[in-house]
């Protein structure tokens, strides 16, 4: 990629400090250690990105089958790590309190080591695999007979998932509207976020346990990732003046041995030569809104998004 001129500066500028187009990443922590995700944080740091990272705040002495690999904040040097990050101006948030089911008693004590840790309670919600407490989550997802669709495509009988359920064990959903300003919903299979989805964020009246719904690009792991971020596809983002919420695991391949994968590191040098806002995941959704998104989404525009993701999912076979 190097050696491909960067796009010059539109005459007109969509986002603050004269950028034309706005970037971030929700890293989800599966499979994330210091020693696969420090060498990429390090990058974007020099790079002058400032992104989102989600962590466990607790640890789960069940253990997991499928999660064993990523560590959470009952490990000291990763927990000093994070706080690290915070200190450089990454934005850290939740992935629910570990990486299996937690019911409500361990879910507030996540969200009291969270704020020890880092200050103040989390602000940003990512629904993590099959944990029972997701809050809306599964088919219900799906607010409009759209849920019919995919309970087909996906099978019914799946996992039940409770967080919004009152007086189920799994039920946080009280939490989750007091302390989490945005919740992550339907990702898709393409850079520019807000033309999949260009009212993020918004509210739905179904949901009253989560003030403020997001959408983001979809690219779970590093193969996936540079596919998605090809040469054409940012600059077109830049061009059309939009928005990218990568959500992803830079756990999985982004780092081999000890260096960034060079595919990786020559996307991120090309997105820094662009005329972008490189932001956390909050500081970019608190923007729209003060542009005039976050109004209530209904009727025909809700059924609108929610065709364009199932759609998106059938094409990708990754219900996420």
């Amino acid at each position: 990629m190097s050696g491909i001129p960067a796009v010059p500066i539109p005459p007109e500028a969509t986002f603050p400090g004269g950028k034309r187009f706005a970037f971030s990443i929700i890293d989800d922590t599966d499979d994330s250690r210091i020693e696969n995700t420090r060498p990429l944080y390090d990058l974007l740091t020099s790079l002058g990105f400032r992104t989102t990272k989600t962590v466990w705040p607790v640890d789960c002495p069940e253990g997991s089958a499928d999660f064993f690999a990523g560590d959470t904040m009952a490990s000291a040097e990763y927990r000093a790590f994070c706080v690290d990050l915070q200190r450089r101006g990454f934005e850290i948030t939740w992935h629910c309190a570990t990486m299996e089911s937690s019911p409500r008693e361990r879910i507030v004590r996540g969200l009291e080591t969270f704020r020890e840790i880092f200050g103040s309670h989390p602000s940003v919600h990512a629904n993590h695999a099959l944990n029972r407490e997701n809050v809306y989550w599964g088919i219900n997802r799906y607010r409009t007979a759209v849920r019919y669709l995919a309970g087909a495509a996906r099978g019914r009988g799946g996992r039940a998932f409770e967080g919004e359920v009152e007086g189920s064990p799994y039920f946080w959903g009280d939490l989750c509207r007091t302390h989490m300003k945005y919740v992550r919903n339907f990702a898709f299979r393409t850079v520019d976020t807000l033309e999949a989805d260009p009212d993020t964020p918004y509210t739905l009246e179904s949901t009253p346990w989560v003030r403020y719904w997001f959408s983001a690009s979809d690219a779970p792991d590093v193969e996936t990732f540079c596919r998605l971020m090809s040469p054409a596809a940012v600059d077109r983002l830049c061009e059309r003046g939009g928005a990218c919420i990568l959500a992803t695991h830079l756990g999985k391949g982004y780092v081999q041995g000890e260096r960034v994968d060079p595919r990786v590191a020559h996307i991120f040098e090309y997105l820094a030569r662009l005329p972008g806002w490189f932001v956390p995941v909050s500081n970019l959704l608190d923007h729209l809104i003060a542009r005039g998104a976050g109004r209530p989404l209904a009727g025909g525009k809700l059924l609108s998004l929610e065709l364009r993701h199932f759609f998106d999912r059938v094409r990708s076979r990754v219900w996420r």
